[in-house]
């Protein structure tokens, strides 16, 4: 452990709630009750613009980076398979290709520490690691991968013995809203016990309750209101620790959420014009990315491109076209061109065969992030921030570089901006 002066911030504790809005602590109607309480006493903004696509992997990449997909490396939650389809997800920290703050915070020597954030498989930064991933096999069983992933070893065994008991399948996985209350307690037990300079956590519920209901409803209520009770527990351990004066809080996430009705299956359009077998539309559920199949072709992406323009108008007022222009400009996937981002309702599949259009009511993100409903939000709270502070606007690769300020770090590949008005000095 560093010594620190007084003034100094010693511990940044960043908690990711997946799917997280920034009506969730504007609204009164949400019950947040610890998450505007930061917000009232600390820092946020109105809206965090998120990255493209607008999805889990990439973002929560950005968000430990400062960078964007094109620089980190991961495009996508998954690889893509030969046939255009889904393959395994990004898990290894091996294939993030920019610094990350756990990195920067152990070449300064502080202690690290994290808890089911996305792609920390195998990170060598991270002294207290419970990472995100699962069985192979079964998917919805995670304790025995997380067992064997975890760092040190034991520390899983270690955490279930002393804070949250000896744990169920269905309590550490999707199913549940234990999934993030256990994620809270193991939380908690690591602030206290080894009060690590640096904690990340992740919690998922939310996420999963929007894909299944969309943007409103009793079971976003619900789980939104465990995520705050996590920020709750946090909060209370760290003044159980004693440590509060020297305690940044940030609380943000990585994408919002848009309400669907209808799914589109955009490759029956390459289908029906002869041209699956040049290229495919890879789904991230709010948008699709085109990809050439024999490398770049402009005939071939000049001809896609006329398809999508010539589409009847009631097909061409589902999406729009997100041209190369933009993607560069967002430093997306290189590899692509092109891409089609669903208006609000629609969504995008990877289908092949059957019908255009299927009915799909929930909830999905990966649009492009220029609309208020995929915003995220953020809050800081504590050590090195201001009091009563709100901003209209941040990006989502200013959190990086913000908690290496905070940290007195230095992350200089980072594209993102500190706003000086949000902290003390």
């Amino acid at each position: 452990m560093r010594t620190v002066n007084a003034q100094e911030v010693e511990h940044v504790i960043l908690i990711s709630i997946d799917g997280f809005r920034p009506d969730f602590y504007t609204d009164a109607k949400w019950p947040t009750p610890n998450i505007k309480m930061l917000a009232k006493e600390g820092v946020f903004a109105d809206e965090v613009r998120t990255i493209f696509p607008s999805v889990t992997y990439p973002s929560h990449t950005t968000l430990v980076t400062g960078v964007f997909p094109e620089k980190h490396g991961i495009y996508y939650n998954t690889t893509i398979g030969d046939d255009g389809q889904p393959s395994g997800w990004v898990y290894d920290y091996n294939q993030i290709t920019s610094k990350t703050i756990w990195e920067v915070a152990k070449s300064k020597n502080l202690s690290t520490a994290s808890i089911s954030w996305p792609i920390t498989m195998n990170n060598p930064y991270i002294d207290y690691n419970i990472p995100e991933i699962w069985s192979f096999e079964d998917a919805s069983d995670r304790r025995g991968a997380t067992s064997k992933a975890a760092n040190p070893k034991g520390l899983f065994e270690e955490i279930t013995s002393q804070i949250t008991g000896t744990l169920e399948k269905e309590e550490y996985n999707l199913s549940s809203l234990r999934m993030d209350q256990n994620l809270g307690r193991m939380a908690t037990y690591l602030i206290e016990k080894y009060q690590p300079n640096l904690l990340t956590i992740h919690l998922p519920n939310t996420d999963g309750a929007q894909h299944s209901v969309g943007r409103e409803g009793v079971e976003v209520e619900r789980a939104i209101a465990g995520a705050d009770q996590v920020v709750g527990q946090i909060y209370d351990a760290v003044l159980r620790a004693g440590i509060a004066e020297k305690t940044a809080i940030l609380v943000t996430g990585d994408h919002g959420f848009v309400t669907t009705h209808t799914s589109i299956s955009a490759n029956l359009w390459l289908k029906e014009h002869g041209l699956s077998d040049k290229a495919f539309f890879f789904s991230t559920g709010g948008s699709a990315f085109l990809h050439l199949k024999n490398g770049n072709s402009p005939k071939i992406l000049e001809k896609i491109h006329s398809v999508l323009d010539s589409l009847p108008l009631a097909q061409r007022n589902m999406f729009r076209i997100i041209e190369e222009s933009q993607l560069r400009e967002m430093q997306s996937d290189p590899r692509v061109k092109l891409a089609i981002s669903a208006n609000e309702g629609f969504s995008f599949d990877n289908d092949t065969d059957g019908e255009l259009l299927k009915s799909k009511v929930g909830g999905k993100h990966g649009y492009f992030p220029d609309f208020y409903n995929i915003y995220t939000g953020f809050v800081g709270y504590g050590a090195g921030f201001k009091s009563g502070i709100e901003i209209k606007h941040m990006q989502l690769e200013d959190i990086a570089p913000l908690v290496a300020k905070l940290l007195n770090l230095e992350l200089k590949d980072s594209s993102g901006t500190v706003y000086p008005g949000l902290l003390k000095h």
